[in-house]
C-alpha cells in the first residue's frame, strides 16, 4: 500500500503530528516484557480472557513436519483454541475432519476456525466445518482493489459465504489487512465492507496489529462497530518499526500495542474469540514465540 494513502479514521477525531508517529492505544503501559511473563505465575483471575487460540500459520515454517506434535505442544503451553489454515495438507493437515477433531478432543483443545479460499468447493468446506463443531471461515485477504466496483464485487461475494456458512450453522468472517483502511472516492474501505456486508451471516476478525500498522484506531472501529468483530489476531509490533514499515511483527508482549486497553474495549464490545498470531520470530523460533505469546495471554489483565 502506498503510504500516502494512509489515513486515520475520521471517527478517531483529529490527531496531531505526534500522535500520528506514537498513537495512544499503541502505547504499553500496561505490558510485560517477556522476561517477566515468563517467569510469573498467573494470580487467580488475573487474566479476564479464560481461553485463547492460536493461528496455526504461526507455526508455518515447522507443522508440515508434525502436525500432531506441534499440536501437542501447543496443548501443553495452555492454548485450548486452534484456527487453521489451508496450506498443502488443508485444513486437517492431513487427516479428515472427524480425526482432526478427535486429536484435538484428546488435547482438551477445539478448532473454532479457519481460513481458507473462498473459492471453488466453498460450501465442502463450510459442510465439513459444521460437521465437527467449527464456528467460523475466514477468508484471509483480497488484497487491495482498483475501484470501488471490485470492492462491490467481494462484497457480494462476502455475502454469499455468508449465506453459505449459514445454511449449515456457521458464520463466514473476513480478516482485515492494512489495505482495508485505504480511502478510495472518499470512505473508508473497511466501513464500507463492514455497512454493505449482511450481519445476520457475515462477521469480521480484527487482526489489531494490521490496524495499527495502517494507522487507524482499533478502539474506534470496536466501539463504532459493536458486536460484528467477533474474533481478532492478538500479535505484537516492534516499538522500533516505523509508521510506514509493514514487517514489522515481533513476540507478543514485547512490542509497542497497549494489548490491556485494546482487549478491554474489546471484550466489552462482543469479541469472542482472541487468537495468537505472529508472522516474523525477531531472532527466535516459531514455538518459543508461540509459548511466549501463551504466557503473556494467560498473565494479561484487563482491569
Amino acid at each position: 500500500m502506498n503510504p500516502n494513502r494512509r489515513v486515520f479514521l475520521k471517527i478517531a477525531g483529529k490527531a496531531t503530528a505526534v500522535s500520528l508517529l506514537l498513537p495512544a492505544f499503541a502505547c504499553t503501559s500496561n505490558t510485560k516484557s517477556t522476561s517477566e511473563t515468563e517467569t510469573d505465575t498467573a494470580k487467580p483471575g488475573a487474566s479476564a480472557l479464560g481461553e485463547f487460540g492460536i493461528q496455526l500459520y504461526t507455526l508455518r515454517d515447522i507443522i508440515y513436519e508434525d502436525p500432531k506434535g506441534i499440536l501437542k505442544q501447543l496443548s501443553e503451553f495452555g492454548f485450548t483454541q486452534i484456527e487453521s489454515y489451508e496450506g498443502t495438507e488443508g485444513m486437517f493437515w492431513g487427516m479428515s475432519n472427524t480425526e482432526f477433531k478427535s486429536y484435538l478432543d484428546s488435547l482438551g483443545m477445539r478448532i473454532v476456525s479457519s481460513h481458507c479460499s473462498m473459492g471453488e468447493g466453498f460450501e465442502e468446506k463450510a459442510k465439513a466445518a459444521a460437521e465437527i463443531g467449527m464456528k467460523y471461515l475466514i477468508c484471509p485477504s483480497v488484497g487491495a482493489q482498483k475501484d470501488m466496483a471490485a470492492w462491490d464485487k467481494i462484497i457480494e461475494q462476502f455475502n454469499e459465504c455468508g449465506a453459505i456458512c449459514r445454511k449449515y450453522g456457521i458464520r463466514f468472517a473476513y480478516h482485515n489487512h492494512a489495505y482495508s483502511f485505504d480511502e478510495m472516492d472518499g470512505v473508508i474501505i473497511q466501513d464500507y465492507m463492514m455497512e454493505k456486508t449482511n450481519p445476520l451471516s457475515v462477521d469480521f476478525q480484527l487482526d489489531l496489529y494490521w490496524v495499527v500498522t495502517a494507522g487507524a484506531d482499533p478502539i474506534a472501529y470496536l466501539n463504532k462497530y459493536p458486536n460484528r468483530f467477533k474474533l481478532c489476531h492478538v500479535k505484537d509490533r516492534l516499538k522500533t518499526a516505523s509508521p510506514e514499515e509493514h514487517s514489522a511483527s515481533c513476540t507478543l508482549g514485547t512490542g509497542s500495542i497497549n494489548y490491556p486497553e485494546i482487549l478491554k474495549i474489546a471484550q466489552a464490545q462482543g469479541m469472542e474469540y482472541y487468537i495468537l498470531e505472529q508472522e516474523r520470530y525477531d531472532g527466535t523460533t516459531p514455538i518459543a514465540c508461540a509459548k511466549a505469546g501463551a504466557q503473556y495471554l494467560k498473565n494479561i489483565s484487563l482491569s
